[in-house]
C-alpha cells in the first residue's frame, strides 16, 4: 500500500505541475520506489539505517514547511460547522485507525527492540517507541482532518488519492520538495516492512536466503500495486480491503500472544523455541485453533 500511494502521488503531482502524469509516469515511479524498496531490503539492516537518518531529517524538515503553507488553507468555521457524525461512524473509523496504525505495526515490533542493548528498560524501549512512533501520525492527521474539514472537493479527492489531493493545496514551487518528502517517507516505511517480511519468511520455514526472501516479498508488492495503480477505481477501498484482510488475523494472532505473555510465569525457554524436539514442540494446536477462531469471528 506504501508503494502504490507513493506511484499515484507521483502521478498526481505530475499532472499538477503539468508534465505528463499517465500510464509512463506511474509505470517509471513503480519501478523507481520497488528498486530502491527492494534493493534495501535485500542488502539489509546497515544500508536501511543509513537511509532511514537521511529520509527522517529530509521528511521532517519539508513536512513542517508543508503544514506553514498549507495552515492559511484551514477554514475554522467550515470546520466547527460540520455536523457530527454517528457513534457508529466514530467507532468505525476509531478501528480503521488502529488497524492501519497498530496492527500494521505490531508483526514488526521486534524490530524496534533487536537491536538494543540487552539492558534496556522494557518500559523504556515501549514508552520511547509509542511516543515517538505517534507523535508525527497524530499531528498528521489533525492537520488532515482540518484541511479535509475546510474543503468538501478535497475530503472527495482523499479517497481516490490521499497524498496526491494533499498537494493540490500548494503553491507550484513546492510541488517537487512536496513529492520528494512524499516519495522518501513511504519508501522509509516500505524499506523496514520488507526487511521484516523476509525474516518472517524465513522464521516460517522458507529455506531461502534472505535476500531471495526478500526479493520474493518484493514481487508480491509489485503485483498487488500493479493492481491497486492500473485497475481499482479508487485507493481506498483496496486499502480497507486490506486492513480488513490483514488486520483481523493479524489482530487475533497479537491477542493469543499477548494472552500468553500474560499468563506465562517465566521467561521462555529460548534455545527450545528452535528445537522441535523440545517443551514447545514444532506445532502447537491450540494456539493456531484459537488464531482461526479469532479470524473467522473478526
Amino acid at each position: 500500500m506504501l508503494v502504490s500511494l507513493a506511484t499515484l502521488a507521483t502521478s498526481t503531482v505530475f499532472t499538477q505541475l503539468g508534465w505528463s502524469g499517465g500510464t509512463a509516469t506511474k509505470v517509471v515511479a513503480l519501478l523507481v520506489v520497488a528498486a530502491l524498496v527492494v534493493g534495501g531490503g535485500v542488502l539489509g539492516f546497515d544500508l536501511i539505517i543509513r537511509m532511514q537518518t537521511v529520509i527522517t531529517i529530509v521528511t521532517g524538515v519539508l513536512t513542517v514547511v508543508y503544514l506553514g503553507l498549507v495552515a492559511a488553507e484551514i477554514d475554522w468555521s467550515a470546520v466547527t460547522s460540520a455536523p457530527s457524525g454517528s457513534a457508529a461512524v466514530f467507532i468505525g473509523a476509531l478501528i480503521f485507525v488502529m488497524t492501519g496504525y497498530g496492527f500494521g505495526w505490531v508483526n514488526a515490533a521486534a524490530d524496534y527492540s533487536r537491536y538494543l542493548p540487552r539492558q534496556s528498560s522494557t518500559g523504556g524501549v515501549v514508552g520511547w517507541t509509542t511516543f515517538g512512533g505517534a507523535l508525527a501520525p497524530v499531528i498528521l492527521l489533525v492537520a488532515g482532518g482540518l484541511l479535509a474539514g475546510s474543503d468538501p472537493e478535497l475530503s472527495a479527492n482523499i479517497g481516490l488519492d490521499p497524498i496526491g489531493a494533499l498537494g493540490t493545496l500548494l503553491p507550484t514551487w513546492f510541488l517537487v520538495p512536496f513529492i520528494v518528502v512524499v516519495l522518501l517517507g513511504l519508501i522509509g516505511g516500505a524499506l523496514l516492512d520488507i526487511y521484516s517480511s523476509g525474516l518472517s519468511l524465513l522464521a516460517a520455514g522458507l529455506r531461502v536466503p534472505r535476500p531471495v526472501a526478500a526479493s520474493i516479498d518484493g514481487t508480491l508488492m509489485v503485483l498487488g500495486t500493479i493492481a491497486v495503480v492500473f485497475f481499482a477505481d479508487s485507493f481506498i477501498g483496496p486499502f480497507q480491503g486490506f486492513l480488513i484482510t490483514l488486520g483481523v488475523p493479524i489482530a487475533a494472532w497479537c491477542g493469543i500472544f499477548l494472552g500468553d505473555l500474560a499468563l506465562r510465569r517465566g521467561d521462555y525457554a529460548e534455545p527450545e523455541l528452535y528445537d522441535s524436539r523440545g517443551r514447545y514442540g514444532s506445532v502447537q494446536p491450540v494456539p493456531l485453533v484459537l488464531l482461526a477462531a479469532g479470524t473467522l469471528l473478526g
